[in-house]
């Protein structure tokens, strides 16, 4: 797990994602033992090659889970190249990110990169998704679906055939069913000429009825491992899981607390997240949890 910004207090940074690192290295196989070695670090100072990231695929690491909190300067061209060699090495690759142009480094990785379009650059192709949604926080622009506050949760549908990482079988329909709420989601889709990628869950803004993607998944194949991107970083930040954990100083809009109140889309969160982990590390995602 890692951020693509230093350890600053007043951002985003790793230990704001510490329910999700917490949940998933207490996961643990039918025998007791630890599924997961979670390694949770924000980037080096800008401005050089960071000191993982730009070496991922020498590394013993099976998945990296980047959260692009920056604002286009996260990742460095070496970081990028050894993401990219990770993957086709056959590394599981999670790339997430958040409204308008906020982690718009993420547009250079190979691949995934390209399923993720921004405000100033990499532009989604389908014009009609150029307006901004969310109409409370006028300064921030397109893309940004309004699927709910911070605090809330967001019920998803099923885009095409069902996923592995949206499978659940404890579920009444068999499906992960909810997701975290955020008012500024980004804008993510299937590259162009990239048959490994297909949209899998989508969402609908509860300000203008859009639907918007919501993940988007590219299977394993001998070009690379297997990698989702998603619309915003929020589905697994501390403050969207549990608001009392608070936020950076910059995030004005009033939390909610539907979340804390719906222990079936807490669970259908914990599922997709734990899906989410084996699927990437080519592990089949029925693998049996202790209790």
């Amino acid at each position: 797990m890692q951020t693509t910004i230093p350890s600053v207090d007043d951002d985003w940074h790793i230990g704001r994602f510490s329910l999700l690192r917490d949940y998933l290295a207490n996961l643990r196989d039918a025998t007791g033992d630890t599924l997961f070695d979670v390694v949770a670090r924000d980037r080096d100072p800008p401005g050089s090659p960071d000191s993982v990231l730009s070496q991922l695929d020498t590394t013993s690491f099976d998945e990296l889970w980047l959260f692009a909190v920056d604002t286009g300067d996260g990742l460095t061209t070496e970081d990028c190249e050894a993401i990219t060699r990770f993957r086709q090495r056959g590394g599981g690759l999670l790339v997430t990110r958040d409204h308008m142009d906020l982690g718009s480094s993420v547009c250079t990785l190979g691949g995934v990169g390209a399923a993720h379009f921004f405000h100033s650059t990499h532009l989604d192709p389908d014009a009609s998704h150029h307006h901004s949604d969310d109409t409370y926080t006028p300064d921030i622009l397109w893309p940004n679906y309004h699927s709910g506050a911070n605090g809330d949760f967001q019920h998803i549908s099923i885009h095409g055939p069902l996923h592995a990482v949206l499978s659940d079988p404890e579920s009444p329909g068999g499906t992960v069913h909810s997701l975290p709420a955020h008012p500024h989601e980004g804008a993510v889709g299937q590259p162009a000429n990239d048959p490994s990628a297909r949209v899998i869950a989508t969402g609908c803004s509860k300000l203008s009825g859009t639907e918007f993607n919501l993940v988007v998944a590219f299977e394993p194949s001998s070009d690379g491992g297997p990698a989702i991107a998603e619309s915003t970083f929020h589905h697994f930040a501390d403050y969207n899981w549990n608001p009392s954990m608070g936020a950076p100083s910059f995030v004005t809009e009033a939390p909610g607390d539907a979340l804390a109140h719906a222990p079936e889309a807490q669970r259908s969160i914990e599922r997709y997240v734990r899906n989410l982990a084996l699927w990437l590390a080519g592990r089949p995602v029925n693998t049996t949890i202790a209790a």
